[in-house]
C-alpha cells in the first residue's frame, strides 16, 4: 500500500531569488492546479498558467472576501473585521471603488511626477554627495516610496520609522507571529484613526483628506474604511513597490549591457519598464488568495465549495504559451500583458504611480550614476525571507 506524499509546502525556495522556483515550471505542465500547503499550514490549489491565473482573479466565484471568515484557510493572519478594500467582493468592493477611484486618476498620478523626480534627484544627489560606495535600498529604492506615500496621504515622515516597523510585521508570513502581527495591525489602526481625527480638526491638501471629504450619491466612507485605507496605501505603497524597484535594479545591475543600452536609447525605458516587471519575482502572488463559494472546473481540474486557491501573477506572467522566450528579457517585446498589478476588479490602484516611480528611479539612476555597478558580489546579499515582498537587505553599489 502507498502513501500520498504531503502537499509542498510554499512558498517555495528559489535558487536564484530573481527568478521563479522551478516547481511552477514543473507544475504548470501536468494541469492547471496543484495542491500545496500554505505558511499557515492550510491546505490550497496553486494555479500557475496565465489564463488560469486572470480567471481566478476576475471570475466572481472566486472570492476575496470570503478568506476574513472564521476558520477560512489564510496566508497572513488577519484581523477580524478588517475593512480593506483588497479582500471585498462586490457590492462592497464596486462601492468603495467608486468613491475612490478618483483619487487615484492617471490625471492625478501624473500631477505627482515633478514631486517624484524632486525626490529622486534630491536622493541620488546625496548619495553623490556621501560618495560610493552606497546602499541603493536605504538610498532610494525604500525611502522613494515612503516619501512619496507620505506626502500623499499627509502621514508625517518623521514617523516613519514606527509604522514602518508595523507594516514590515503585517506582511509577515510566518504562522508563529500571528500575535505580533495583530498587534502591530492594531497600533497602526489605532495611529491612523488619531490622524485622520486631526486632519477633520486641521484639514488639509493630502489624499486622506481626499478620502474623508469623499461622496457620492451621499454615501461616504466609515471611520473603519478610512483607516483601512490608509493601511492598505500604506503597506502597498511602501513594500511593494520597494520590492519591485530592488528587484528591478538588481536585474540591471546583474546586466550592465541592459543599463548601457537604456542609457543610449531612454526612448526604450517605458517598454523596458513593463519588460522587468513582467519579469519580476517580488511580490509572488501570495496576497490574492481567493475561496471558492462553489464547485468550480478549472481547465479539467474541480475546485470545490470552500477551498482556497492561490493564483500566483508572477508565475503567470512567465507562461511560455503567452510570452515568447518567457525568461528573457525583451525591452522590445510586443503584447506584453503581464499581470504583475493584478486582474479584473482588484487590479491595483495604484498601478499608475508606482510605474512613474519606477521610471523616474531608473532613469535618474541611469543618467546620474553612469558608471552603475554592484559593490559586492551578488552571492553575498542577503535576503529579507518569511514575508510577502522578498528582497535583499541592502543593495551595495559604486560608480
Amino acid at each position: 500500500m502507498t502513501t500520498q506524499a504531503p502537499p509542498p509546502s510554499f512558498p517555495f525556495a528559489a535558487a536564484d531569488p530573481l527568478e521563479p522556483p522551478q516547481e511552477y515550471v514543473r507544475m504548470r505542465e501536468p494541469g492547471p492546479a496543484t495542491r500545496i500547503t500554505l505558511p499557515s499550514g492550510d491546505p490550497a490549489w496553486l494555479v500557475t498558467r496565465y489564463e488560469d491565473v486572470r480567471t481566478v482573479l476576475a471570475d466572481p466565484r472566486f472570492s476575496r472576501e470570503a478568506i476574513t471568515a472564521p476558520g477560512a484557510p489564510k496566508v497572513f493572519p488577519i484581523a477580524k473585521g478588517a475593512k480593506s478594500i483588497i479582500v471585498m467582493d462586490p457590492p462592497e468592493h464596486s462601492r468603495l471603488r467608486r468613491l475612490v477611484s478618483h483619487a487615484f486618476s492617471v490625471r492625478r498620478m501624473e500631477e505627482l511626477r515633478p514631486r517624484v523626480e524632486d525626490i529622486a534627484r534630491n536622493l541620488v544627489a546625496a548619495m553623490e554627495e556621501a560618495g560610493p560606495p552606497a546602499d541603493l535600498v536605504a538610498g532610494i529604492t525604500q525611502p522613494l516610496p515612503i516619501m512619496v506615500i507620505c506626502e500623499m496621504l499627509g502621514v508625517p515622515y518623521e514617523e516613519v520609522d514606527q509604522f514602518r516597523t508595523w507594516t514590515d510585521l503585517m506582511l509577515s508570513f510566518d504562522a508563529g507571529r500571528r500575535e505580533e502581527v495583530i498587534e502591530a495591525r492594531d497600533r497602526l489602526n489605532g495611529y491612523l484613526a488619531e490622524l485622520i481625527e486631526a486632519k477633520r480638526t486641521r484639514p488639509s491638501d493630502d489624499l486622506l483628506m481626499v478620502l474623508i471629504n469623499a461622496r457620492d450619491e451621499g454615501d461616504r466612507l466609515s471611520e473603519e474604511e478610512l483607516v483601512a485605507f490608509g493601511f492598505t496605501l500604506l503597506g502597498a505603497g511602501y513594500h511593494a513597490t520597494t520590492a519591485g524597484m530592488t528587484h528591478v535594479m538588481l536585474r540591471l545591475l546583474r546586466h550592465p549591457e541592459h543599463m548601457r543600452t537604456l542609457r543610449d536609447k531612454p526612448e526604450l525605458l517605458p517598454q523596458a519598464g513593463e519588460e522587468l516587471l513582467r519579469l519580476s519575482q517580488a511580490g509572488g502572488g501570495v496576497g490574492a488568495l481567493r475561496i471558492a463559494t462553489e464547485d468550480v472546473e478549472l481547465g479539467g481540474a474541480l475546485i470545490k465549495a470552500g477551498e482556497a486557491v492561490l493564483p500566483v501573477t508572477t508565475a503567470a506572467n512567465r507562461d511560455p504559451g503567452v510570452f515568447p522566450d518567457p525568461d528573457g528579457y525583451d525591452p522590445m517585446r510586443e503584447q506584453n500583458h503581464h499581470i504583475t498589478f493584478g486582474h479584473g476588479i482588484h487590479y491595483c490602484l495604484g498601478a499608475q504611480l508606482s510605474r512613474i516611480e519606477l521610471r523616474i528611479v531608473m532613469e535618474t539612476l541611469l543618467t546620474r550614476l553612469p558608471g552603475l555597478e554592484l559593490a559586492v558580489p551578488e552571492s553575498e546579499l542577503r535576503w529579507r525571507t518569511g514575508t510577502a515582498f522578498g528582497r535583499p537587505e541592502t543593495l551595495p553599489v559604486t560608480w
